[in-house]
C-alpha cells in the first residue's frame, strides 16, 4: 500500500510544511527557505523545485525547471519501456546492485516510477521523492500492486524536507544526471544519513575516452536544455567534500557507468 500525501502533510517527521511559493527576483527565488537565493519555487520546505517556473539558480547552476518537469511528466508513460532497455543494453544489474546492499530505513532520491521498489530487501522502510507528478502516480500504483508501504513525495534533491540524520540508506539511481545542482543533491544527502549510513549512487558518468566525451558534450547540447540531462557529471570527485568515504566503487562500459557505495561521516552543524 502506498501512503498517500495530501497539501500540508509530510513523509518526513518533524519537517516544516510551507505551502507558499516563494517570490522570484530578477529570476531568483528569494521564498521562504531559500539559502542565499539558491533555490527554486517551492512547496515543501524548498522541496519542490522545478513547480514554481523558470528559475536561474547561481553559482552558475542555470535551470529551467518548469520545464523539465513538464518534460518528465509527458514522458512517465513511457519511461519504463526507455529505462528497461537502458538497462538491458548498458547498466545490467545495477539497480540489483543497487537496492541489494539498502538497509534500514531508507530514502530514494528521484524514485521516478518506482522501477526499484520490486528489488528491496524485506525489512527496509521505503520513502521516495521526485519532482514528477507524472512519475510519482505510476510510482505508487507499482507500490500498490506490490503490496509495498511506500511513502511518496513531490519535492527536489536540492533541500529535502527532513531533519538531519532521518536515514540509514539513501539510493539514487540515474537521478544526479538530472538534478540541476547535484552537488547540493550530495550535501543534502550527506545531511539525512545517520552516522556511518550509506549512500548508494549508479549513474551515467563522463566517459574514460576523449572521443566518447566529445560525443557526450554534443549530446548535452540537446538533452540539458531538454530535460536538464547531464552526460559528463563525476559525482564520485565531489563525495569527499561532503564527508563521504567511498568503501565500494565499479566502472564499466568505457567509464560511462559507475556505481558506488559510501559511507557518511559524523553530522556536524553548519
Amino acid at each position: 500500500m502506498t501512503v498517500g500525501l495530501g497539501p500540508g502533510e509530510s513523509a518526513f517527521p518533524g519537517a516544516e510544511v510551507c505551502l507558499r511559493p516563494g517570490v522570484s527576483g530578477a529570476g531568483v527565488c528569494r521564498g521562504p527557505g531559500c539559502v542565499g537565493g539558491r533555490s527554486a519555487s517551492h512547496r515543501c520546505v524548498a522541496a519542490t523545485f522545478a513547480v514554481g517556473g523558470p528559475v536561474r539558480h547561481t553559482r552558475g547552476v542555470t535551470t529551467d525547471s518548469a520545464r523539465w518537469q513538464r518534460y518528465w511528466d509527458e514522458h512517465a508513460g513511457d519511461y519504463d519501456r526507455q529505462m528497461t532497455a537502458w538497462d538491458r543494453r548498458l547498466v545490467g544489474d545495477s539497480r540489483t546492485w543497487a537496492v541489494s546492499r539498502a538497509r534500514g530505513d531508507v530514502l530514494e532520491v528521484a524514485v521516478g516510477t518506482g522501477l526499484n521498489l520490486p528489488l528491496y530487501p524485506e525489512g527496509t522502510r521505503l520513502t521516495g521523492i521526485d519532482i514528477s507528478s507524472g512519475m510519482l502516480d505510476r510510482a505508487r500504483s507499482r507500490a500498490s500492486q506490490l503490496g509495498r508501504d511506500v511513502a511518496l513525495r513531490q519535492a527536489g534533491a536540492e533541500r529535502l524536507p527532513s531533519p538531519d540524520a532521518s536515514f540509514d540508506t539513501v539510493v539514487c539511481t540515474f537521478g544526479l544526471c538530472a538534478i540541476p545542482d547535484h552537488d547540493a543533491a550530495l550535501g543534502e544527502m550527506a545531511r539525512v544519513l545517520r552516522p556511518g549510513g550509506r549512500l548508494i549512487l549508479v549513474d551515467h558518468v563522463a566517459g574514460s575516452s576523449r572521443v566518447v566525451r566529445l560525443l557526450q558534450r554534443l549530446l548535452e547540447t540537446v538533452t540539458v536544455r531538454q530535460a536538464g540531462e547531464h552526460f559528463l557529471r563525476r559525482p564520485f570527485e565531489l563525495l569527499a567534500g561532503h564527508g563521504f568515504d567511498v568503501v565500494e566503487r565499479e566502472r564499466f562500459k568505457a567509464g560511462l557507468v559507475e556505481r558506488l557505495v559510501a559511507t557518511a561521516g559524523p553530522v556536524t552543524s553548519p
